[in-house]
């Protein structure tokens, strides 16, 4: 769909997807300003599927979704599980099984989110 109300939803869909990129590694210590960005952001891709200027890359949108998409189910499969396990390791230091799964691994949640910036971005450049 054209319009300006589709090119807003990109825009809005950009910042969103950037401020998850700022926040991401505090989740656990806040949950109120974490939760509702990524709904927001989880549900504003969901309806750019639908809802877009016309001249939107279909790319975009799914690579956008989808990158969001799998960076939300592997930190619940994983790093969010770790983190908590971690929190409550006695290990001293960097000594921690639970801090090295993360740290070995965690490079790919931020290409997965970044990635998703990066269609954001896409689409309001289309736009």
């Amino acid at each position: 769909m054209a319009g300006m109300d589709a090119k807003l939803l990109v825009i809005i869909n950009l910042c969103l997807a950037f401020y998850n990129k700022v926040h991401a590694v505090h989740w656990h210590k806040t949950p109120f300003w974490i939760f509702i960005p990524y709904g927001l952001f989880f549900a504003l891709s969901i309806l750019l599927i639908w809802y877009h200027p016309a001249d939107s890359p279909a790319w975009a949108i799914w690579g956008n979704l989808a990158c969001f998409v799998l960076a939300i189910a592997l930190t619940a499969a994983f790093w969010a599980r770790w983190q908590a396990k971690l929190e409550n390791d006695n290990t001293i230091g960097g000594r921690s099984p639970w801090l090295k799964k993360i740290l070995d691994t965690h490079w790919i949640r931020v290409v997965l989110v970044n990635a998703s910036a990066g269609f954001a971005l896409a689409l309001v450049i289309a736009a």
